[in-house]
């Protein structure tokens, strides 16, 4: 029995059997860190919820509009119990007619801040932006008569405007409409208020504009915008023809929406990009009057993604719940963080289990031609150590750039491994070329986090050389003579010493 356990001690295949054990085994910490980076990301987004909360959040904007408000009166005849009519009553209900700008061109940069939460860093900005464009002759028969023989009163119409959350505009919007200086009031009049537009600001029309507006003439409009969000701006192309033009000195954007900027810059001093959006191509017309009406906005197929992104209307924090437009069709620009710590860890550690395979079989490698004998505790120490890497990345990349935390816990990890190594393969030359191979492993990991659109090429590719490499260098290796050579050095160590004067005879 004695004999059996020392065969099986010195026996190759359970040696390999018991490494990849180990490997089991080593992947609970890797588990563990995972998990303690995902709880860290889950503390950021949080601490993003705060700030809209309490500052400002994602901003959708839309508008100018311009809301009609009329009152159509007709006469219902009125029946006894017999059917019989015995008179006329007077009936009337008070709607609005929406009239979209027939073209608006945004003009403006967006200035980034950042804010903190704790030891978390979230983007804004300010937009400073002119609006600028224009509303045709109104036609009185472009309003269409729900009743038989009903006649129709308008009132003054006035100029609606909304964002996500006001809370973000920089004082009131300053807007000069057919050389008239309107003036902002609070709320939008005559919608429900369970309607999440009912939240905006609104202007009405007086002097020349109001003048130029019975006169059925074309209105030109101005309107000076100062605006405070979150990360993300996006905007409803409402016009006949809606253009943008937004630049910011912020190097990392982000263009999504239904609608991706047609032309744009991308340098290291910031972005520059162009959107032109005509009505015949998007439904954010017919979505805008269906929410303010309050029924159902249309939807297409293709919206199914746009419910699910930024450029949705989002409730204020501090706002009780309302129906909202709908999964509103805009083109949207977010400045989006250079490298999120928290996903590149995460990246990182989906890589640690091959980390720590790679290192074990370089290990088992050098006590294999080396002729030397690892103990299974020294290759648990070794498995830690690169557990530990990936931990130690989380917890210096929240306090500086990544870069910085890769290289420094790389280099902690490789300086480790070299001096350890230096001990257990009896040599510092050994442990060098060991911590050479550990420090090339890194510096893969880092190609592969920095190259995000090649990682699956790239982690192919170094798998296969990895595996390459070794069957390379042991194609030539007999493994049974060197577990025969393992058995028999194992069982000279274990037959006990003769004194000198003992000697056997031949």
């Amino acid at each position: 029995m004695l004999q059996l356990l020392k065969a099986l001690q010195s026996s190759m295949l359970v040696k390999v059997a018991g490494l990849f054990v180990l490997l089991l085994l080593l992947c609970i910490p890797l588990a563990e860190i995972d998990s303690i980076n995902r709880a860290r990301g889950e503390s950021q987004r949080e601490a993003a919820r705060e700030l809209a909360a309490t500052y400002a959040g994602r901003q959708t904007m839309v508008g100018p509009l311009l809301l009609v408000p009329y009152v159509e009166r007709w006469m219902e005849p009125q029946r006894n119990a017999q059917g019989k009519v015995i008179g006329q009553e007077a009936r009337s209900k008070e709607m609005a007619h929406v009239v979209f700008p027939d073209k608006l061109h945004i003009e403006g940069t967006m200035a980034p801040q950042e804010r903190y939460r704790g030891i978390f860093r979230i983007p804004f900005y300010t937009l400073n932006a002119t609006l600028g464009g224009g509303f045709s002759a109104f036609d009185p028969k472009a309003v269409s008569h729900s009743e038989t023989d009903s006649k129709i009163e308008f009132k003054t119409p006035f100029v609606a405007f909304n964002v996500s959350d006001l809370r973000g505009l920089d004082g009131s919007p300053a807007m000069v409409m057919g050389g008239e200086a309107l003036r902002f009031r609070q709320r939008v009049p005559g919608l429900a208020d369970d309607v999440w537009f009912a939240d905006g600001i609104h202007a009405p029309l007086t002097g020349a504009a109001l003048a130029a507006w019975q006169a059925g003439t074309p209105i030109p409009f101005e309107m000076k915008l100062g605006l405070v969000g979150q990360d993300t701006l996006a905007i409803a192309p409402i016009a006949e023809e809606t253009t943008a033009h937004l630049s910011s000195p912020w190097a990392h954007p982000s263009f999504g929406g239904r609608f991706l900027a047609a032309e744009r810059s991308v340098t290291p001093q910031g972005f520059d990009a162009h959107w032109r959006v005509s009505s015949l191509v998007t439904a954010a017309r017919e979505q805008v009057r269906a929410g303010l009406q309050g029924r159902a906005a249309p939807t297409d197929a293709n919206d199914a993604d746009v419910a699910t992104s930024p450029s949705r209307y989002a409730e204020s924090a501090s706002a009780a719940p309302r129906r909202s437009l709908g999964a509103l069709q805009t083109f949207d620009v977010s400045l989006a963080q250079p490298i999120n710590v928290y996903s590149m860890s995460t990246r990182a550690g989906k890589y640690g289990a091959l980390f720590i395979g790679l290192v074990l079989m370089a290990a088992f490698m050098f006590e294999l031609f080396r002729k030397l004998r690892l103990h299974p505790i020294q290759y648990g120490l070794v498995g830690l150590s690169i557990a530990l890497f990936f931990l130690l990345l989380l917890a210096l990349s929240e306090k500086f750039a990544f870069w910085m935390a890769y290289a420094g816990a790389a280099s902690a990890s490789v300086l480790l491994l070299a001096v350890y190594f230096s001990a257990v393969l009896e040599g510092w030359r050994r442990g060098l070329s060991f911590g050479a191979f550990v420090a090339l492993l890194y510096a893969a990991l880092y190609g592969l986090l920095a190259s995000e659109s090649n990682a699956l090429l790239l982690g192919a590719l170094l798998i296969f050389g990895m595996l390459a490499a070794l069957m390379l260098v042991t194609r030539k290796v007999d493994w049974y003579a060197l577990s025969r050579r393992n058995e028999a050095a194992s069982a000279d160590s274990a037959a006990p010493a003769l004194p000198a004067n003992e000697a056997q005879p031949a």
